[in-house]
């Protein structure tokens, strides 16, 4: 949930933890793996929500007439024409959190700011600069400390996997993207070009030279209904196995 309308990707995670506890407790398999392998294979480190604030608005946890509602309402109402707050996607100073990375931001701001997203908005502002925001910061920090082999990055929606950044070749992305598009069914392609900036995993790749996924869950509009979640875990659970089995 770098997104706050796509929060459906975090209690995704947070199932999938469960089911893999549970699994090992019981000796069985998760996504037709031995749990017991998977964790003696790979260690696992998930960061479920990024902007809570965000999610928050958007799901009702912040009430109307609160102040932080009422101040994301006033960044809103210089956008008449996305939905509030279903349309809301930044943290709520109004910074599109996954346009905030270091990897090509000054091209994103020049396609968000041609699209008229030249301040805080409900999605699309880029920030003042990368990393500008506590939450970015605080990710790409987390990151470096943790070293990862590679990074999976979900959002909603349309069922695609992006795998590549700009012309950074990562030995084995593609390839293993190819798997995980063949265990969920989902359609493995390159990023639009304006999406194609200052993402998380756009930074992953450009600065760790590992494979970074973007993986667009579910389908329809959003925030996607809750009553896509089951489906929506059956089609990644074989991503999230294969990733960590490498």
């Amino acid at each position: 949930a770098h997104h706050a309308n796509e929060w459906i990707t975090t209690p995704v995670l947070l199932k999938f933890v469960e089911d893999f506890a549970r699994a090992i407790e019981s000796g069985g398999q998760i996504g037709g793996v031995s749990a017991e392998e998977l964790r003696n294979t790979a260690t696992i480190y998930t960061v479920p929500m990024v902007d809570p604030d965000g999610v928050a608005l958007v799901t009702g946890e912040i009430a109307v007439g609160d102040p932080q509602y009422v101040s994301a309402q006033a960044i809103a109402v210089n956008f008449p024409a996305i939905p509030f707050p279903n349309g809301w996607k930044a943290n709520l100073l109004g910074v599109d959190l996954n346009l905030n990375y270091p990897a090509g931001w000054l091209q994103a701001r020049e396609n968000k700011f041609t699209q008229g997203f030249t301040r805080p908005a409900p999605r699309d502002f880029v920030g003042r600069a990368p990393l500008d925001q506590f939450e970015t910061r605080a990710l790409a920090g987390y990151t470096e400390a943790i070293d990862p082999a590679l990074v999976l990055a979900y959002h909603t929606q349309g069922k695609v996997i992006y795998w590549q950044f700009q012309d950074y070749e990562v030995p084995g992305a593609r390839e293993l993207g190819e798997r995980f598009a063949q265990v969920s069914g989902y359609s493995l392609e390159e990023t639009p070009f304006q999406s194609a900036f200052a993402g998380y995993k756009d930074w992953f790749i450009k600065y760790f030279r590992r494979p970074g996924y973007t993986i667009e869950v579910g389908e329809g509009e959003n925030p996607l209904p809750i009553s896509q979640f089951d489906e929506i875990y059956r089609d990644n659970l074989g991503i999230l196995t294969t990733a960590a089995m490498g």
